[in-house]
């Protein structure tokens, strides 16, 4: 795959650059070496039987990629309390899939509610002083194109962050939007072949 665009939200880039050039390294080399196939064979409306490329086996790819350099999840689990209230609710969590030193990075081939939460979560961890800058990997909008409905991209994620004029995130990010390097090939059967 390939980084099409990249959008540094209060220095998100520069921070990588400067303190985690090596990361920042291992993060290009993933995203170059996931080669991925249209394995989902749609069953929406608009796009019957067009052969799609799969979220869940993308994701996939990812984990294991970034998992082999040493990449891990962090998770920080707490109690929720409101003010003027008895409530107590024991076990709530904030998960990120993942960090290497304190660069959070999360790949999202879902829903656009998921990008945004995304922001939040590196906002959490950053509050925590658990992180420094995340990371958004995230489709560009000829991808999604080619991905089931309901999967967002990048260029939304990044119109609205430009219009929150800085408040939100309130942490550095980097979100990168990737696309397909090359198109595979279906052979006669309908099985996809990579050139």
């Amino acid at each position: 795959m390939k980084v099409v665009y990249e959008y540094s939200h209060l220095g998100g880039s520069e921070i990588l650059q400067v303190r985690y050039p090596a990361i920042n390294k291992e993060i290009y080399g993933v995203i170059a070496e996931i080669n991925p196939l249209k394995l989902k064979k749609s069953k929406e409306k608009t796009k019957t039987g067009k052969m799609l490329y799969a979220p869940k086996d993308l994701n996939s790819r990812f984990e294991v990629a970034f998992n082999r350099l040493g990449f891990q999840e962090i998770w920080d689990q707490y109690t929720i309390t409101i003010p003027n209230s008895d409530i107590e609710i024991k076990g709530a969590f904030k998960q990120v899939d993942l960090v290497k030193e304190k660069v959070l990075v999360e790949v999202q081939f879902g829903k656009y509610a998921f990008m945004f939460y995304d922001m939040a979560k590196f906002q959490y961890f950053f509050n925590e002083n658990k992180a420094d800058v995340g990371v958004e990997i995230v489709p560009c909008h000829a991808m999604q194109k080619e991905m089931s409905s309901g999967v967002s991209y990048g260029e939304q994620l990044v119109y609205d962050i430009e219009r929150l004029k800085r408040h939100f995130p309130a942490v550095p990010v980097k979100v990168m939007l990737i696309d397909i390097d090359t198109e595979p090939e279906n052979n006669s059967d309908g099985v996809e072949q990579t050139p």
